[in-house]
């Protein structure tokens, strides 16, 4: 069985991602979240941090978890009951914990924006979703009926355990100039931009009521793919490719949240 130090393993990680510097929410602590004892021989990987996703790596052998939304998600809170519970499982059975969020988003070939946009059938020429300093993700041009679009969601999203919605549009709506943010993407932020840019359909894994009533004021189309299944893609890439670049074996925790 083929080994690698976790220290060796987490500045690829860096690296690869430029966690130094990528700006992120306070809660993201991208980066080596929980050491072990410092030997990876496996690697699991999961959208969320969780009970679940902790049993699933230690099930699965795994001396490294990596996810996308970590440990602190939920902010600053009290190590008892099932947070205890996840946590001394982790320590006991040596497994690591290494989280990114939107480096992970914002990734040319292993990000979620990108790799979504793949299933779909797009093709990406430039960026979207400005967050301080960064891009958190991508746009494009076609020349596609909207609804046709749609399906390709629709598709999408059910094999990751969701439904796609869209917002209401006009008949004939076409797409030809698109953008995706993926999980949180439809905000008063991302609107303005994709107004700013002239996009026409915004894809997006959720977003509040309000976006699909100012999308059908403004003649934007929504589709709101799921945010749990927009960010399967990344998290999924970027533990096959580390697997592969240290020889190691790797599993992904599908744990679907319908959302």
């Amino acid at each position: 069985m083929s080994a690698a130090q976790l220290n060796e393993v987490v500045a690829y990680l860096d690296t690869l991602l430029e966690v130094a510097t990528t700006p992120d929410y306070p809660q993201a602590v991208n980066g080596l979240q929980l050491s072990n004892p410092g030997q990876i021989t496996s690697i699991a990987a999961a959208v969320d941090f969780s009970s679940a996703a902790v049993e699933g790596a230690i099930a699965a052998k795994a001396d490294l978890l990596i996810v996308h939304h970590g440990m602190f998600w939920g902010g600053l809170e009290p190590l008892t009951g099932h947070r205890y519970q996840r946590l001394n499982r982790l320590l006991t059975s040596g497994v690591a914990v290494y989280a990114a969020h939107l480096p992970l988003d914002r990734h040319a070939q292993l990000g979620n924006a990108v790799l979504l946009a793949g299933e779909l059938g797009l093709q990406p020429s430039g960026e979207f979703a400005r967050f301080k300093t960064i891009f958190a993700g991508v746009r494009g041009t076609a020349d596609i009926p909207t609804t046709r679009l749609f399906e390709r969601a629709q598709r999408f999203a059910a094999s990751h355990g969701g439904a796609a919605r869209m917002s209401p549009v006009a008949d004939g709506h076409h797409t030809r100039s698109w953008a995706i943010c993926t999980g949180s993407g439809a905000s008063a932020e991302t609107l303005v931009e994709a107004a700013e840019l002239g996009v026409d359909t915004l894809i997006v894994g959720e977003g509040p009521h309000w976006t699909a009533v100012a999308a059908a004021e403004s003649g934007t189309a929504i589709i709101y793919a799921g945010h749990y299944a927009t960010e399967t893609l990344g998290v999924r890439a970027l533990a096959a490719h580390v697997a592969q670049k240290f020889a190691l074996s790797f599993t992904f925790l599908p744990l679907p949240t319908g959302l």
